[in-house]
């Protein structure tokens, strides 16, 4: 387990998470982040070549997994803007309040165990004014795909490393005392639908 968790998942989830999709969707989302950002979930730092170093200054990774952040390193060393790694979870970042200017979250809140918690985690560290940019797989509107959904979820986050297919993400946003600047959500192009339903944004404190 101790192999898998540090080596073979992160590999594995550097491959599957960078597919030509996933990668116009990611750079997309964080080319829209400016000053000092937070990522939160950072993984193996698939998200650090498409900040724009004209309007990035900084890029503050959390992430739980110290293989993911051992490939997130590599990725660092190579940004052209001050990248600081910490390990911790997305429930108590040690991040001050009010400090970074965006915080970014791609494919990450399917697989944070407290998802509320962590939403009020990065509203603590929002300034005033600070925006949330997101990219994230959820609930399906169609009746018939989120029933799939149900279904097949408790096997699905087993083997995909906690993963949940029926998070409704706008929900829980909006939940945590957030307004949409801009939200969107629809299917990506493949065979699994299921895993496929993908929610856009850009959320404010209220």
């Amino acid at each position: 387990m101790g192999l898998f968790a540090d080596r073979i998942f992160p590999y594995c989830c550097d491959k599957v998470m960078a597919d030509r999709q996933m990668r116009r969707e990611r750079r997309a989302c964080v080319a829209q982040a400016r000053g000092t950002v937070l990522d939160v979930g950072i993984g193996t730092g698939l998200n650090l070549p498409w900040y724009d170093p004209g309007r990035v200054t900084r890029v503050i990774g959390v992430e739980p997994s110290a293989g993911m952040l051992r490939r997130a390193g590599w990725r660092a060393a190579q940004a052209p803007f001050a990248v600081d790694l910490r390990q911790a979870g997305a429930e108590d970042m040690p991040v001050d309040d009010a400090s970074v200017d965006t915080a970014v979250i791609t494919w990450t809140l399917c697989t944070i165990p407290l998802a509320h918690e962590a939403l009020c985690q990065v509203r603590r560290v929002l300034k005033p004014g600070g925006r949330l940019i997101f990219v994230e797989h959820g609930r399906a509107a169609d009746p018939a795909v989120a029933s799939q959904q149900d279904l097949f979820n408790p096997l699905w986050r087993r083997l995909a490393g906690g993963c949940n297919l029926n998070r409704p993400i706008d929900e829980l946003i909006a939940a945590a005392d957030f307004r949409f600047e801009a939200l969107t959500a629809g299917y990506l192009s493949g065979p699994v639908r299921a895993v496929r339903y993908t929610y856009r944004g850009v959320a404010v404190a209220r």
